[in-house]
């Protein structure tokens, strides 16, 4: 058995009110003030090796608190490997999580139960410093389409267990796939209770489509879920900016309960939207009015914290403000997933990001959300494509959205409305690739939505191309209600709208050889903890026949 472990980027072979009002400015001294290391650090493509000098071993024996307290994870799932990552912090709250700037062996092993009597791989990674302490493992030759069961362990120290899978192998028949979508966590704005029935929930991987944090303030008594038991420190207290800031927002973030028992449960696949970074941001244009050396340097460091703490290969370590996100993944002849990155190339919205309507600046054909070579990349995949279902997980609208009932309606700058040429590329690609189901993942809006992707939206009696789900929000927006105060007016507007229901919670797919079902799963609170999970709507769309019908 060959395994490949990458340790906090460095690969060992042999081892076993989210708008831009609500977003405050970031002061230039501030933000300049992160160290000379940190921002070497958000700009560092150099790795740590093994053997050469450097931060010195740490004795484990000097762990006298428990370090596993984010958890564990695990992530894009292969036939033959999947991705495990965790983080050494024994105090999470402290910018050095506790520990001190040296090396840390942290052994990991897989297993085929959960009593781990049956181990099939072993090995130990380097926690470095220079990446915080994060561990991720690429363990490969593993069976495919099978469950398995991963730990680790560290001195006299335990990790919880994990569960995984892998994907069944290529071009193999599959007769079902089940996935959830999640998006949007704003700490602040409630408790992660969707994530704990998501956990418990039988899906084989999980999507997180973006903003996993937000980069907000945290007050003391953690925003919305008003803590009466407990303080967080002022460190939190201030929006994130440096990659100090990240970091300890990520501990924040991962020291939920609930959202460390749905990645123990299940693989995720992550990408990002703005707030893992900044509210809107576009490319290399911020929100806020800094120079673009200075915003990269704060994307830098975003990118490096978002790294960091996810369960990410090595080919998406990013280099400096740089970071390949985007990525393909299939689950046998079933399904293929492009996953997309639609902030790092995009054009700057349109009118100043405010909803407008349609107009010279919007048409501009150059306009782009991917970028040219992210485009390019996703046409060429499904014309090569032979799997029965093309998915495709991102982050804004894809769909036409109409906010009002002008005959010239305002739209959405931020999302695909703002950028209707590459909406028209990409759907005449799939056309052009034979693409017969198409189905868009999306997050960002804080709402549950099901769309027939129309062939022309302005068209209702237009060809139905594919299908949008788009999932509600795990926290942001707070509790939210079933019918917001515009629901008669989208839906009447948007005719290819078929759900609008605007509780938080996630949305699960199933995919199979004759159809696909979508669950929209809702919580009726957020802001105190405990609510129980419901179906609102189940839809399904008929291969070969695109199109929301109720389940």
């Amino acid at each position: 058995m060959t395994i490949t472990a990458f340790t906090s980027g460095r690969v060992h072979a042999g081892h076993a009110p989210e708008v831009r009002a609500a977003a405050r400015h970031i002061g230039r001294r501030r933000f300049l003030s992160a160290t000379g290391a940190a921002v070497a650090l958000a700009f560092a493509v150099d790795l740590p090796a093994t053997g050469v000098a450097g931060a010195a071993e740490l004795d484990t024996a000097r762990i006298g608190t428990h370090p596993f307290t984010l958890g564990v994870a695990s992530g894009d799932p292969r036939p033959d490997s999947v991705v495990l990552w965790t983080r050494l912090a024994p105090l999470p709250y402290q910018p050095d999580g506790g520990l001190p700037a040296e090396r840390i062996a942290v052994d990991w092993e897989v297993a085929r139960d959960e009593t781990f009597a049956t181990v099939v791989a072993r090995g130990t990674a380097t926690a470095h410093p220079e990446f915080h302490h994060t561990v991720h493992v690429e363990v490969e030759a593993l069976d495919p389409g099978r469950v398995y069961y991963y730990r680790f362990r560290t001195g006299t120290w335990l990790s919880e267990t994990g569960r995984t899978r892998t994907a069944p192998a290529a071009d193999s028949a599959v007769s079902q796939l089940t996935f959830a979508t999640v998006a949007c966590q704003a700490y602040h704005d409630g408790y992660f209770t969707a994530h704990r029935h998501l956990a418990q929930d039988d899906v084989d991987l999980v999507f997180h489509l973006g903003d996993y944090l937000y980069e907000y303030a945290v007050d003391s008594a953690g925003g919305a879920r008003g803590y009466t038991d407990r303080v967080l420190p002022s460190l939190f207290d201030h929006e994130a900016a440096t990659l100090e800031d990240y970091r300890l927002r990520y501990a924040l973030y991962k020291t939920d309960p609930d959202l460390r028992a749905a990645h123990a449960a299940h693989p995720f696949v992550v990408t990002w939207d703005d707030h893992e970074t900044e509210n809107n941001y576009a490319g290399d244009h911020p929100e806020n009015a800094v120079s673009t050396p200075e915003f990269l340097l704060r994307r830098a460091a975003a990118y490096r914290a978002y790294w960091e703490n996810q369960p990410l290969r090595l080919p998406q370590l990013p280099a400096g403000p740089d970071m390949r996100l985007y990525r393909r993944l299939n689950w046998g002849a079933l399904a293929q997933f492009d996953v997309l990155d639609t902030r790092q190339y995009r054009s700057d919205q349109a009118y100043g990001d405010v909803p407008h309507v349609p107009g010279p600046e919007t048409a501009d054909p150059s306009r782009t959300l991917t970028g040219t070579t992210q485009e390019r990349w996703l046409l060429d995949g499904w014309r090569d494509s032979r799997a029965l279902w093309n998915v495709m997980p991102q982050q804004v609208c894809f769909s036409q959205r109409k906010m009002d009932l002008n005959p010239a309606a305002k739209v959405s700058m931020d999302a695909w409305d703002g950028y209707p040429a590459a909406r028209r590329r990409i759907l005449d690609g799939a056309k052009a690739a034979g693409v017969e189901n198409l189905m868009v993942l999306t997050g960002d809006v804080h709402v549950g939505y099901a769309f027939d992707v129309k062939d022309d939206f302005d068209d209702p009696a237009s060809r139905t191309l594919g299908t949008e789900i788009v999932a509600t929000s795990v926290a942001s927006g707070k509790d939210g209600s079933d019918r917001p105060a515009n629901w008669a007016t989208y839906m009447t507007a948007n005719p290819h709208l078929k759900f609008y229901n605007g509780r938080r919670g996630y949305a699960r797919v199933t995919l199979g050889q004759t159809q696909a079902r979508a669950d929209f799963r809702t919580v009726p609170y957020v802001t105190t903890p405990g609510a129980t999970v419901t179906t609102a709507a189940s839809f399904v769309t008929e291969v070969g026949d695109q199109g929301l019908k109720p389940a």
